[in-house]
């Protein structure tokens, strides 16, 4: 998961860190060379003074005193490591700070746009990384090649917790505040064929029957007997409770007898599948809108493959105009090396990721937690 990602930040890193570094190294290498002509003006004053004093020393030996000869021994010895630093004197990287500058980054975090649009990142989500990134490296002053590496680092890590943090409840947290009114939480389910809506909303039951919640499934995708079929095969395998009607019967209709259904039994959750759809399709997403107006959900959630990238992204946006969703799923997440779907997503509607499908199991689901998914993109 975030291969590709992790590469390119990787990539943009090494670059920007050579790029600074080269040119810290040139503007070193100038004030090296006027160095080293202060150090060569050194070496000739030592050396006439060393003539003098073997001058002074043949006319005064035999009154000059064992100090005096110590005195030019160490002289000489001053001339010996003068030399030797002007011949070690080379390119003296970061002698003073450099200023990081737009001319140094630009190229750079251009070419990062365009590998972050590649990785089906979306064209503001990339643009909103670079505008950050470069807002805190230009005017950065740094000392060492490791300087820029940090900074750059830290920088690309802040762009993206910004990006990946989107603020809202947890399915959870929304149950407990409905069970504590003595009300079931009402979960309408939307997104298109074969996103995995359906396997989707089972591992969303199994995962709350292990926290001691229990699930009513609404069969409300009653265009096809085959869905309904489906989802039954799930709610036997998990022992859960579920409300169907025959095929070509009103799904609103299911859906509010779901509910009914989980009022009287005491019931906290209440899931509801709908017929999987395209975004562009008027008519079937004028019956969704009726069916959220019968059940009254308390959240929409859109079901989006990970593995579609910038197409999940537009579905859910679609979805969010007609519906007004409040939070996304994402399945296949663990099969995408990419990760431009599940970095992009919930920026882009400003909705958050509640789940992250991440096998074919019922147990496997996990809850979003963007300090985890942060750490799986700098790991």
């Amino acid at each position: 998961m975030f291969d590709s990602i992790r590469k390119k930040f990787a990539e943009a890193t090494g670059k920007l860190t050579k790029k600074v570094s080269a040119e810290a190294e040139e503007e070193g290498n100038i004030k090296n060379i006027e160095s080293s002509d202060s150090i060569e003006k050194e070496v000739e004053i030592a050396e006439k003074k060393e003539k003098q004093d073997s001058s002074d020393i043949q006319d005064t030996q035999d009154t000059q005193d064992i100090q005096d000869i110590q005195d030019m021994q160490q002289d000489k010895g001053d001339k010996e490591d003068k030399k030797e630093k002007k011949k070690g004197s080379g390119f003296l990287s970061f002698i003073k700070e450099k200023t990081i500058s737009e001319k140094d980054i630009d190229e750079i975090l251009w070419e990062l746009e365009l590998s972050l649009l590649e990785s089906d990142v979306a064209i503001d989500v990339a643009n909103a990384v670079v505008e950050s990134l470069k807002e805190d490296l230009v005017g950065q002053k740094i000392k060492r090649s490791k300087d820029i590496e940090d900074f750059t680092y830290d920088s690309l890590k802040k762009a993206v917790s910004k990006i990946i943090s989107v603020d809202g409840k947890t399915m959870t947290e929304m149950i407990e505040e409905k069970k504590s009114k003595g009300e079931p939480l009402v979960v309408m389910f939307v997104g298109i064929n074969g996103t995995g809506k359906t396997t989707t909303i089972a591992k969303i039951a199994n995962f709350y029957m292990k926290k001691g919640y229990t699930p009513v499934i609404a069969a409300s995708d009653t265009f096809r007997a085959g869905a309904i079929e489906q989802l039954t095969h799930h709610t036997d395998n998990l022992n859960v409770k579920i409300i169907k009607h025959q095929k070509g019967s009103d799904p609103a209709a299911v859906a509010f007898d779901a509910v009914e259904h989980a009022k009287a039994k005491g019931k906290e959750l209440v899931l509801v599948d709908t017929a999987g759809r395209m975004q562009t399709n008027t008519n079937l997403m004028d019956e969704m809108k009726k069916i959220k107006r019968v059940s009254k959900p308390d959240i929409v959630v859109f079901v989006g493959d990970a593995l579609t990238g910038n197409d999940a992204v537009e579905q859910a946006t679609k979805f969010n105009d007609a519906i007004d969703i409040d939070g996304i799923i994402l399945t296949k997440a663990d099969a995408d090396s990419k990760g431009g779907a599940s970095l992009s997503i919930g920026h882009v509607i400003g909705k958050p990721i509640m789940f992250l499908g991440v096998g074919q199991g019922y147990d496997d689901i996990k809850e979003y937690d963007p300090d985890w998914m942060l750490e799986q993109i700098f790991s």
